[in-house]
Order: structure tokens, then C-alpha cells, then sequence
């Protein structure tokens, strides 16, 4: 039985927030193109300014609206925080309980896709259990608070996490995570392992300690930390903003719809499994729609703030930190993000993997790219988890 109340929520955006979006964005004033190939600089011109006249002329908002509202939304305070969420129940009313979160520049949309997938497995062609899904936005995006302190951290979310699935009535539950939503779910799994039955995650964010008490890195270790070490030079330039200054960059993106437009889908090519194309990966309309949950609800700058209340969380880790709890991996192969994919020992030092999935294709936005592929994956290896009691 669930010991909070969770009020329905509709996702509704105002006519005056829409005209308002549009009028910003038929006013652009734009700068000149970017000498060099498209895209080495950052968003191309050409590509931006076709997609913001769709946005303003074609794209159907209420037509994603009332996609977004076929799923069954809440919002619940928890320790005076309202936090949104999506729970949609398995079709045979004996699910597993399965705790998914997005990360940045996402939300919780993107984990739609997933559910049909996961809540009626059998009717896709799926062998294994279904699912009750929660969906919660990260807090300070889209429809969730972020408390107005530092220190909201994936590690204090985890807590906010556990205490969302125990109100909802949940005693025992899973968990899957990608970007900060793999921090999050590991830190579920190491602060407060007694109710997760396992944790599945289709990235890793947080580093295992690797000091010099820890056994020596092998040398597919070594090449993988050499090549994160190269992304980090060459792309991770929006991370030394966020996690510095998400305030002053801020101020430009919740102003005009072309500057966050640009933020966050220039990520969302170059993380993707993209071939470098968007609009061969993605449909227009739902990359338009996460960025308009971004631009209506005002949440850029405070998503943002993941970033700075993060940067201390690898430190935090000690050699005796390690999951316990029955950990699976899928690894999507093919990010252009091209920080290189872990070895397994590296996953190691950290969790207890029992299942690591290589995928054929797919990349950062796993759950939107590859749906299926994600959902057979995770059922594969709850199954599993169900099949050993």
C-alpha cells in the first residue's frame, strides 16, 4: 500500500507559453556560420534554422502533449520536494517494480519508448517478466523541484529515489539508470542496497576508486582511460561550464529557444549512434519535444546544477566501496560521444556484474535509439535474477 499520496498530474502547456516560444524564435537574430566542416564548432546554422522554422510553423505541440498524456503521470512532495513521475503498471497486474532515470540533456520522456516493451513484454515477442515502471524527471527538470541549496547530488537523489518506491508501496525493486540516472541507480545499490533485487544500467557515470591500494589497471583499462581522457579534451568544454558556471550560461539559454535548442541537440547528435545525421536517429517532433519541456517549465539552468552539485562524487568512493547487488551493463557500442566503452574489469573494481551485453548498435540515448534492444535486455536479466529466487 502506498503510505504518501500522489496526485494525477496532465502535462499542459499554456497558449501564452507557446505563442510566446514562437514569437522568440521568428526573432532569432542569428549569428554567421562556422568556418570549417558542419558541426566541428558546434550546432550547424543551416540545420538549426530548418528546425526552428518547423518549430515555429510546423511542429504540433498538442499532438506530443497528448502523446506524453497516454502514459499515467503523478507528482508527490517528498521531503518538500515535488517530484514528478510517470507510473505506468504491467498488463498483467503482477509486475516487477522497475525504477528507470534519464540524465542530461534528457528527461523523462525519454523512457516512453521503453515502456510497452516492458509492461506487456509478451505481446512484443519478449520472454520474461513484466514490469511496473516508474519514470521520475530528475528534480529541477521538466515537472520535478530542485531544492533552492547545493549539494542535490545524484547520491541525494538515490535517497529521494528509495523513498518515492516506498511510498508508492514497493518493498522490494529494481533499478536502471543511464548518465546521471547510472549514478543515481548505483548509489541506490550502495547506500541502501536491503530492497533492490538488481540494478541495470546502459552506461557507467560514476569511477570506481582506483588508487594505488587497488590491484593495477590492465592495459584495456589503461587504453580506455586514455581515450576518456582524450573526449574530455576535446568535447567535454559544456561540463567546465556546468559544473562552474550553469548560472551565466543560463541566462542565455532560458531566453532564446535557439540557444538551448543548440545546446542540447548538438549533445544529442554527438552522443547518439547517429552516423553524425539526427534526423536519420531521431524524429524532429521528439527531439522538439524535449526541448520544448526544457524551454516551457524553465528547467535548463537548474538541470544544470547537476553538474556543479556532482563534481565531488568520485571522490567520495573508497576501496571498500562495491555494489553488492546483482548488477547487468548494456554496452551501446556505438557513441559518437567516443569517450570509449569500459572493459569489464573496469565495471568490476565497482559492481558486481552478473550479465554485460555488447550491443550491435545504439548509443547515449539508449532507451530512445534502441528500445527494444534495451527492454530485452533488462528482462533478460531480471528473468534471470527471478529464476535464481
Amino acid at each position: 500500500m502506498a503510505t504518501f499520496r500522489a496526485e494525477p498530474f496532465t502535462v499542459r502547456v499554456s497558449d501564452e507559453v507557446l505563442a510566446d516560444l514562437r514569437a522568440r524564435i521568428r526573432s532569432t537574430r542569428w549569428p554567421g556560420p562556422a568556418p570549417g566542416a558542419p558541426w566541428q564548432q558546434g550546432a550547424d546554422l543551416g540545420y538549426l534554422q530548418d528546425l526552428l522554422a518547423y518549430w515555429a510553423d510546423g511542429f504540433d505541440w498538442r499532438a506530443q502533449e497528448r502523446w506524453l498524456n497516454t502514459f499515467h503521470h503523478f507528482r508527490a512532495e517528498i521531503d518538500g520536494v515535488r517530484i514528478h513521475f510517470v507510473h505506468q503498471r504491467a498488463s498483467s497486474g503482477r509486475g516487477i517494480p522497475l525504477i528507470m532515470t534519464h540524465g542530461w540533456p534528457s528527461c523523462f520522456a525519454d523512457y516512453l519508448p521503453v515502456v510497452p516493451f516492458l509492461t506487456d513484454p509478451a505481446a512484443h515477442g519478449i520472454r520474461g517478466p513484466g514490469f511496473d515502471i516508474v519514470i521520475p524527471s530528475l528534480p529541477g527538470y521538466g515537472f520535478s523541484e530542485r531544492p533552492a541549496r547545493t549539494g542535490v547530488s545524484s547520491r541525494y537523489t538515490a535517497g529521494l529515489w528509495h523513498r518515492l518506491m516506498r511510498g508508492l508501496g514497493y518493498r522490494r525493486y529494481g533499478a536502471h539508470g543511464g548518465d546521471f540516472g547510472s549514478a543515481v541507480t548505483t548509489f541506490m545499490a550502495l547506500d541502501d542496497p536491503a530492497p533492490m533485487l538488481g540494478i541495470h544500467l546502459s552506461n557507467l557515470d560514476v569511477a570506481p576508486h582506483a588508487g594505488p591500494e587497488s590491484r593495477p589497471l590492465s592495459e584495456a583499462e589503461r587504453a580506455y582511460l586514455a581515450q576518456y581522457e582524450w573526449w574530455r579534451q576535446d568535447d567535454r568544454g559544456y561540463g567546465a561550464i556546468q559544473s562552474t558556471r550553469p548560472q551565466t550560461v543560463g541566462y542565455g539559454l532560458n531566453d532564446s529557444p535557439a540557444g538551448l535548442a543548440a545546446w542540447i541537440l548538438e549533445k544529442w547528435r554527438a552522443w547518439a549512434d547517429s552516423d553524425g545525421n539526427l534526423d536519420a536517429t531521431f524524429s524532429r517532433d521528439f527531439l522538439l519535444t524535449v526541448v520544448t519541456l526544457y524551454w516551457a517549465t524553465q528547467t535548463i539552468t537548474s538541470s544544470m546544477r547537476d553538474y556543479v552539485d556532482n563534481r565531488s562524487l568520485a571522490a567520495e568512493l573508497g576501496p571498500a566501496d562495491m555494489v553488492a547487488v546483482p548488477t547487468a551493463v548494456s554496452v551501446f557500442a556505438h557513441q559518437l560521444i567516443d569517450d570509449g566503452n569500459p572493459p569489464r574489469e573496469w565495471a568490476e573494481r565497482l559492481y558486481n556484474i552478473r550479465r554485460w551485453t555488447p550491443m550491435p548498435r545504439g548509443g547515449h540515448f539508449a532507451a530512445v535509439e534502441e528500445p527494444e534492444l534495451l527492454a530485452r535486455d533488462v528482462a533478460a536479466f531480471f528473468g534471470e535474477l527471478r529464476a535464481e529466487g
